[in-house]
């Protein structure tokens, strides 16, 4: 994967990066942790400078969080009403005005996340997809986004620029941050649907 990357940003340059952290945005199994460090390495060895490099991923991540913006968009409260209305999420302990308590939430204190979340491996992707349900003003996304984008891939364009050949060092680091921040993410959303068995599923029929 390194060497076609790497041809690839050989020979597009800034538009190379930007399109394969758009790409990177939408599809989250392309990593840009080698992306970003090995552009940062390049930036020593070609014409390519770091701050050209930050600006270009920055201009690429927002990109692809406006596509899955878009997308979340599609995916209305009401829809999401209807959605809930059916008899298996019923089942499954959901609510019809759900939706519309889960879009008031994030509006209010979830936010933050599309800041936040843009350092967080998986998050940085999907977070992008809640704020367009919940229809998060576009300037506020945009402005969110593009800050919380431009801190992550400094860090990373700038470290692979600093290590030189030894760029893979950083990714082999990150792999393991990612790997620890999954588990993490695994272990909270397992003890958050314990409590919603308990909550939604269980104590319902307890109570019958």
């Amino acid at each position: 994967m390194n060497a076609w990357i790497t041809e690839f940003i050989n020979q597009f340059g800034y538009f190379a990066i930007a399109l394969l952290i758009a790409l990177e945005n939408v599809f989250p199994p392309l990593p840009s942790e080698i992306i970003l460090t090995m552009s940062g390495f390049m930036t020593t060895t070609t014409s390519l400078s770091i701050v050209g490099v930050i600006i270009a991923a920055t201009i690429g991540s927002l990109i692809g969080a406006l596509i899955l913006y878009a997308l979340g968009r599609q995916l209305t409260v009401k829809r999401l009403e209807r959605l809930l209305s059916h008899r298996l999420f019923k089942l499954l302990g959901f609510h019809q005005d759900d939706a519309k308590k889960a879009a008031d939430w994030f509006n209010k204190h979830g936010t933050g996340g599309i800041l936040y979340g843009r350092c967080i491996p998986v998050i940085r992707s999907l977070i992008s997809i809640p704020a367009g349900i919940a229809q998060t003003s576009l300037g506020k996304f945009c402005l969110l986004t593009t800050i919380g984008s431009a801190i992550w891939n400094t860090l990373l364009v700038v470290l692979g620029a600093w290590v030189g050949q030894s760029w893979n060092k950083i990714v082999i680091i990150f792999n393991d941050y990612t790997t620890i921040a999954i588990i993490i993410m695994a272990i909270v959303g397992l003890y958050f649907a314990y409590r919603w068995y308990q909550k939604r599923i269980k104590k319902p029929k307890f109570q019958e």
